[in-house]
């Protein structure tokens, strides 16, 4: 038997705010989290230690830390407790599964993402957005307001299903949807924080409604599967693809409740972030007009009035900047939870095996040593010769190493589109008054709508 000494580090524990008795920091984690993280890197530095009871939590802050929790010793760390929570709505999907069960579910779900596979899409996500735009008109003609964040949350859901499920959900099923995922999301966020696990079983109203929620999504995605087994058409969008896919060593295909777990998170990765950004986007633009009508001139520039396609993205530069500063300020996946197998070191402290720890965007998009005058609203930070000059992970709002968001570049597309067109035919201007602010819980989400 052999026995290895690991040194002790110098530093055992960073600094951190001061907790309460029993509950720690468990008001800090839940009350104006992603503020008071900026805050506290302010005052404590990169690393900040916090807790719930006992367990251990480490914000980190620096992007070379990140690059090597994310990147260089990616290998020792997993998605943790925080996506284990989401699993009674998610399951066993690409967003939460790991290891050997993870990597054959991306391989086979990789080439419904790939670019030009992604590219024949346009016209889909053109066209749903034509019939949103069209719906519009009844209301710019009656000057009646309407809530974009909702319009972009239905708008991003229709167009996922249709584009990656070649289906179309009815009215019904879209408001199933979006009244259903809000509150299952922040009861999952809830316990991620909780003191105690146990009273996720217990038949409480809380329970029996994220049961109901769980439910009525089970049914439609479900019904999705059925549709497509009865059909004799092969078909070569994501939900062929994983349906088509037979174990290397057994021959079998997935079950329903393996694609029932796959569509599930394709769901809410492929049309709830997307949407968020989009909302965002149109408060940073209503809030700056000279850069909007930046923006309308590139449109017409670029475009002549006519509708966009694949080929036009990279061609729209600004918007495209835009877009990354508007993912720098409110970026959806404002933090990223990882959790280490095996005890690591970072900056000298000691970081113990299944403790959590949190790399939020939302923080490092802030920091100064990366980014001057980090709260101002600035697209010409993402000139490419800016970009070329910064850190890799000073800027990671799709997360980072063989964990990339597998959907980034479908996300970047179908919102350079959508903003585009509808730049072409309306201007969005914030009803005044209205108090906007972020809704923390596994996304950004924005706190009382946008009307418009």
């Amino acid at each position: 038997m052999t026995t290895t000494l690991i040194r002790p580090s110098r530093r055992l524990v960073p600094p951190g705010p001061p907790g309460r008795p029993l509950i720690g920091n468990l008001r800090d984690m839940r009350e104006d989290a992603a503020r008071g993280f900026v805050r506290a890197r302010e005052t404590y530095g990169d690393i900040v230690h916090y807790h719930i009871a006992s367990r251990p939590i480490f914000l980190i802050c620096h992007p070379n830390d990140i690059k090597y929790v994310l990147v260089e010793n990616a290998r020792n760390y997993t998605k943790g407790r925080g996506l284990e929570k989401a699993k009674p709505l998610l399951g066993n999907g690409l967003l939460t599964s790991e290891g050997e069960f993870w990597l054959r579910q991306r391989r086979l779900a990789q080439p419904a993402f790939h670019r030009e596979h992604i590219a024949s899409l346009a016209e889909v996500m053109t066209s749903v957005t034509d019939g949103m735009l069209r719906r519009w008109e009844g209301y710019a003609r009656t000057s009646r307001t309407l809530d974009v964040a909702d319009e972009m949350m239905k708008l991003t859901l229709t167009i996922v299903t249709r584009a990656l499920f070649n289906t179309a959900l009815t009215r019904d099923d879209i408001e199933t949807v979006s009244s259903a995922f809000p509150p299952l999301l922040r009861w999952a966020t809830e316990r991620v924080t909780a003191i105690f696990d146990f009273t996720e079983s217990w038949p409480t109203l809380e329970n029996r409604r994220r049961e109901q929620h769980t439910a009525a999504l089970d049914r439609i995605v479900y019904r999705i599967i059925e549709e497509r087994r009865r059909s004799s058409v092969e078909q070569q969008d994501l939900l062929g693809l994983l349906m088509s896919a037979r174990d290397a060593d057994t021959g079998a295909t997935m079950t329903d409740r393996q694609l029932r777990d796959e569509i599930m998170t394709i769901f809410i990765a492929g049309h709830e972030t997307t949407a968020l950004l989009l909302a965002w986007t149109w408060a940073l633009l209503s809030w700056h007009p000279d850069v909007r009508a930046r923006v309308e001139a590139e449109v017409d520039d670029v475009l002549g009035g006519r509708t966009p396609t694949a080929a036009d993205v990279p061609r729209l530069t600004y918007l495209g900047m835009v877009v990354n500063e508007a993912l720098r300020l409110y970026p959806p996946a404002w933090a990223i939870l990882r959790s280490p197998i095996e005890v690591d070191e970072i900056r000298g402290y000691r970081i113990p095996a299944r403790s959590t720890i949190i790399l939020s965007p939302y923080v490092t998009h802030r920091h100064p040593a990366f980014w001057h005058n980090p709260e101002g609203f600035d697209p010409e930070r993402f000139t490419p010769e800016r970009v070329r000059e910064r850190h890799r992970y000073a800027f990671f709002p799709f997360g980072g190493g063989p964990r990339l968001c597998i959907g980034n570049n479908f996300a970047i597309m179908e919102a350079t589109l959508i903003l585009a067109m509808t730049c072409q035919r309306y201007r969005l201007d914030l009803v005044p008054g209205h108090p906007v602010e972020p809704e923390l819980g596994f996304t950004m989400r924005v706190k009382n709508g946008l009307p418009v």
